[in-house]
């Protein structure tokens, strides 16, 4: 499976913060059933043994909705899960040491925030972009906001799929009009819907007026 924009249109990335009355994979299925496109795996604190089972639960329930699974940062989880791809930040793993453990096949995605870091990802291998923060959020405290015009200039700058992450709502994904990003990348804004399923259908109709589908 290789990255078709279309896979960014509506892009879940995961918070265990959120659960409670429901596990993750609840979550993730509610998601999927609302219209989700992808689904990122994003653990910061479980021991490896919880997380690689965690991540070939979530892998299998992705197939069955046929919707591409990544996993964030972890490379070993990944390959090791059969994940579709995975996600690395300017921090983490350098791309083209990731496009080499992991092959030819799988997505490489990576976070950039200049025009300069998103032409050394594709050059590196990477399949998508993800942009941001381009709102204030509090998912990563420590991420700069990007400016649009910044942002404009990223997509205009690459040829492969991107999309937008940080901040992220109802309330605001339709400011992107325009922009060049081909979809949203939502954490709190999904995970931390009362009612995920319905959220993931309001946002996906969200998503294409945005794209302009």
């Amino acid at each position: 499976m290789k990255c078709d924009k279309r896979y960014m249109l509506l892009y879940a990335v995961t918070d265990r913060a959120w659960t409670g009355k429901q596990t993750l994979y609840q979550q993730v299925e509610a998601a999927l059933k609302g219209g989700v496109t992808c689904v990122q795996l994003r653990e910061k604190e479980l021991d490896k043994a919880a997380f690689l089972q965690e991540a070939r639960d979530i892998c299998a329930l992705c197939r069955r909705y046929g919707v591409p699974f990544i996993v964030n940062d972890h490379v070993d989880i990944a390959a090791a899960c059969g994940a579709d791809g995975v996600h690395v930040g300017q921090e983490d793993m350098e791309a083209g040491e990731v496009r080499r453990r992991v092959g030819e096949n799988m997505i490489l995605g990576v976070s950039v925030h200049t025009v300069e870091e998103a032409r050394q990802a594709v050059r590196e291998g990477a399949d998508y972009l993800g942009l941001g923060a381009v709102f204030p959020t509090g998912t990563k405290t420590d991420a700069d906001v990007m400016p649009g015009d910044m942002l404009r200039a990223i997509c205009g700058a690459v040829d492969v799929p991107t999309v937008a992450i940080g901040g992220l709502n109802r309330s605001n994904i339709l400011q992107l009009s325009g922009s060049g990003v081909d979809g949203a990348a939502l954490v709190s804004a999904i995970f931390g819907a009362e009612d995920i399923e319905e959220a993931c259908r309001e946002l996906r109709a969200l998503a294409e007026e945005m794209v302009g589908l």
